[in-house]
């Protein structure tokens, strides 16, 4: 008999556990870890103290808190640390929109954060919580940014910058998305600036040869990255001007095409190269010009998509291989001063952008690649560059060559003649991580007011903290403005000097986080190196594709600075990495066009969709990813009031593969609430005619006892691989399945109450890193005393793995004659009978007694008969 369940209060229940969590710690990991466990290092990418979760935060840390809870179970000293990426613009921004400090702004945001995060039953270990912004951080990062100094990895040179007009603040190449700043969506501008850089491009082949050694990481990123860093193999090459002008002689290019030199018809130079410079001091329109560049951006895809425009100087460089040729120079938009020379040159012929030039300006084009199959008297490239394979042609010495030998041919002759060489180029470039803004990591380094030189402060003197009394009224930097802040002395003189007062790209911060998560208790040093060599790398990283060329790449690179610093012995922080999809809902508008929340939509009583307020029809846009601007996003807070955080897990991790985009549902989410209430009321509805803890079992189970032990047993491995493979959904199905067997399991007898309490044990530590408050909450209903969550992962009992039947072949003399099926390890006599009885078993034998019956345990019976010889023509 059984019992009527009470209703599962899910708020009180999930309160509970989360306090009882908190209170005694479980969580929490010993500085110093315990001997003879294998480590596992679980992170998320952590989040901008925004104030508020939303749904991608929803999943990304629970996907990372189901992989923590699963690995403490399975043994391992698991490291699951919390903390805040705290520096940047945002609190900025809101500072001077609502008069607010942005220490005060920021910390007000993370404790409500940090509330939310708790509700959800996440298993971080809060006692490593740190925020960027707080001095205990950022001190040792200007430790670590004056050994870089030291290293020669930090530098500070004047270069033309990617900067953002609304921001007022230099990004680095992969902060411009499509020519606009990543923040504020703003034209990006170029300018020329001091800037402090870290030079990255010394690992640059390291970082693209090491991406092999990260299987773990998917493929995308991998390639992302490999495209990123860019490794091209090519000549720089000089031409003469055919007539010289003060400080310049030749123009020197790089280029990865050497072959089509001889389709060359024109030369093209960055607006910022010196010899556009030095002509631009005496040409009005060049400087007009070059300022209409420089409102084009910096990044290669506002380059691309913009008309390609140019300015013919009047010079010419001579071709060095047709001295009855002459090339004209142009100053054009779409060269850039900081990749190789500044400087190219154009084969229209074979490059769209040049053809796109050439025809735009009547240059000739001249095909050089001839295509397979074409005819070189009449082969024209019409308005499309050819750009495939083929062989040169209308190039002298390399008429007949492919394009490889054709590249190798003509870097050997360039060398030969003295005019260039071959080299490998990159498409990297070094870190630009001023930033010229007050809510960032200080720089420790002041400039001598006598001399202004550079001097690195001495690390007795830092930290260098931000001083509190600062002014927003007024746009721009309000460090370079501060009355008192800003001026200081020379520590190696005691002459007066003045601080820096750029700022730190917040890159800078969560470039080695991770490391100081492995040991945040350090007060004299960024961490223990012992300490940090245990943890690291971070064998499950966790978050979104968006940072593969930001985040992930500048993360890289300072673990190798840092190990080159004696910091670390490590090359790669993250040995696994996991990118999930987005989050994503249906869009509303109104009958105006205006974007509406989906709680403000509701359905009529034919399905079509209404606004709630007015009942006037609503208009369904597509399904995207969550956004504010287009108001198709969920509260968090509101989905676990109502639902419960169990539940907002469950859904998060059933309806779609994590690596996929997942679309929030009022159906998924409801049906979620519905499967945690019904593995309650099934459990609680059988606790009184369960045995007690501890009982013995019994050999006698019944068939069907049999079987539930079976699925519950299988179960362990299935739902083991799932989660290893990051294959949540189906481990959440496995579950189900379970749930569903445990429902119509009736026990009969003692022997079959045993298996329906061994079935649930089985089930709720399976379900437990999924949802840890039910689980927990079920566990202890059973009379456990211990906690669900330092419970071990259950062991399968080997013989329940084992099929219940196997099929048999079985042979006359060898050939198949029939196959049966028999329970697993059969006896003998049981698989004589059988095969005897086969109706073709019988026919073949005729009559005939076997002389001899020879088997194989579950794969084969053999009877060996004298029987009558087969009638020609006719098989038995």
């Amino acid at each position: 008999m059984t019992t009527t369940p009470e209703r599962y209060n899910i708020k009180a229940a999930e309160q509970k556990w989360q306090h009882r969590w908190t209170d005694a710690k479980i969580f929490e990991t010993p500085r110093n870890p315990v001997a003879g466990k294998q480590k596992y290092y679980v992170l998320e990418m952590f989040p901008y103290p925004s104030g508020k979760i939303h749904m991608g935060h929803v999943r990304n840390y629970t996907l990372g808190d189901v992989n923590a809870r699963w690995r403490r179970a399975q043994g391992y000293n698991v490291l699951y640390p919390m903390g805040w990426d705290a520096f940047g613009l945002p609190a900025e921004n809101a500072a001077m929109e609502n008069k607010q400090h942005p220490a005060k702004w920021t910390h007000e945001n993370i404790a409500a954060m940090r509330a939310q995060l708790q509700m959800m039953g996440l298993s971080h270990d809060w006692s490593r919580e740190i925020a960027t912004c707080d001095v205990s951080y950022y001190r040792h990062q200007q430790k670590i940014f004056l050994d870089f100094l030291k290293q020669g990895l930090a530098y500070r040179k004047e270069s033309w910058v990617n900067w953002d007009p609304v921001e007022n603040t230099v990004l680095a190449n992969e902060q411009v998305v499509d020519g606009k700043g990543w923040r504020s969506g703003a034209a990006v501008e170029r300018r020329k600036l001091n800037q402090w850089c870290l030079k990255i491009t010394q690992y640059a082949d390291d970082l693209l040869g090491a991406l092999s050694t990260l299987p773990r990481w998917p493929e995308k990123v991998r390639l992302m990255q490999e495209n990123w860093i860019g490794k091209s193999q090519g000549v720089r090459v000089k031409f003469k001007l055919t007539v010289p002008i003060p400080n310049h002689t030749d123009v020197e290019f790089f280029s990865t095409r050497p072959d089509t030199l001889f389709g060359a018809s024109f030369i093209a130079i960055a607006p910022e190269h010196p010899l556009a410079v030095q002509l631009a001091e005496t040409n009005p329109s060049l400087v007009d010009f070059i300022q209409e560049c420089r409102s084009l951006g910096t990044s290669e895809a506002a380059i691309e998509q913009a008309e390609k425009k140019g300015f013919d100087t009047g010079l010419k460089v001579h071709h060095p291989f047709d001295a009855t040729r002459q090339l004209p120079v142009y100053v054009a938009n779409f060269v850039l001063m900081d990749y190789g020379t500044g400087a190219v040159f154009g084969c229209p012929a074979h490059d769209q952008r040049d053809l796109d030039f050439a025809r735009k300006y009547h240059l000739p084009v001249k095909a050089v690649v001839l295509p397979p199959g074409e005819d070189p008297a009449t082969f024209d490239v019409g308005n499309t560059a050819y750009t495939g394979l083929g062989t040169l042609f209308h190039s002298e010495f390399l008429d007949g060559l492919g394009i490889e030998v054709a590249k190798k041919r003509v870097i050997q002759e360039i060398e030969k003649i003295g005019i260039g060489f071959g080299t490998t180029q990159y498409r990297l470039r070094d870190w630009g991580m001023s930033r010229q803004r007050y809510w960032g990591c200080p720089i420790p380094v002041v400039y001598r007011v006598s001399d202004g030189a550079m001097v690195p402060l001495p690390p007795e003197q830092l930290p260098v903290q931000l001083p509190e009394d600062v002014n927003f009224d007024t746009p721009g930097n309000p460090l370079d403005r501060h009355p008192t802040w800003k001026y200081t002395t020379c520590p190696e003189t005691g002459e007066p000097a003045i601080r820096e007062t750029d700022t730190m790209d917040t890159f800078m911060d969560s470039s080695w986080y991770f490391a100081r998560f492995a040991d945040p208790f350090s007060t004299d040093k960024p961490f223990d190196k012992d300490i940090a060599n245990y943890w690291l790398p971070v064998d499950q990283y966790i978050g979104g594709v968006e940072h593969a060329v930001l985040h992930l790449l500048y993360a890289r690179f300072f673990t190798r600075a840092l190990t080159q610093c004696g910091y670390l012995d490590h090359m790669e922080p993250f040995a696994g990495l996991f990118t999930q999809g987005m989050v994503t809902h249906e869009t509303f508008k109104d009958g105006q066009g205006n974007w509406v929340f989906p709680e403000q939509v509701t359905r009529d009583e034919k399905g079509n969709p209404i606004l709630v307020a007015t009942g006037a029809p609503a208009r369904i846009g597509r399904i995207e990813k969550m956004s504010k601007s287009k108001k198709n996003v969920v509260d968090p807070q509101s989905i676990i009031d109502a639902y419960g955080a169990d539940a907002a897990r469950l859904f998060i991790l059933s309806d779609s593969p994590p690596e996929r985009d997942l679309e929030w549902t009022t159906a998924g989410i409801d049906g979620a609430w519905r499967y945690v209430n019904r593995v309650h009321r099934l459990i609680t509805g059988v606790l009184n005619v369960l045995p007690a803890m501890g009982s013995t079992n019994s050999d006698a189970f019944s068939d069907a006892a049999i079987k539930l032990r079976q699925q519950a047993h299988r179960t362990i491995g299935g739902v083991a691989a799932d989660l290893e493979n990051f294959h949540l959904n189906k481990a959440v199905a496995r579950c189900r399945e379970l749930t569903n067997a445990i429902e119509t399991f009736k026990p009969t007898d003692a022997a079959d109450a045993w298996a329906l309490r061994e079935a649930i044990e089985i089930g709720l530590k399976l379900i437990a890193p999924m949802m840890p408050h039910l689980a927990e909450e079920l566990w202890e209903m059973m009379g456990h005393k211990t906690w669900l969550a330092e419970t071990p992962w259950p062991v399968a009992d080997a013989t329940l793995l084992e099929d219940d039947n196997v099929t048999v072949a079985v042979q006359v003399n060898g050939k198949l004659r029939a196959t049966i099926t028999l329970p697993m390890n059969a006896d003998k006599a049981t698989a004589e009978a059988a095969a005897l009885r086969e109706p073709n078993v019988i026919k073949t034998l005729d009559g005939a007694s076997p002389k001899k019956i020879i088997i194989v345990p579950n794969k084969i019976v053999n009877l060996v008969a004298l029987i009558n010889a087969p009638i020609a023509g006719l098989d038995q």
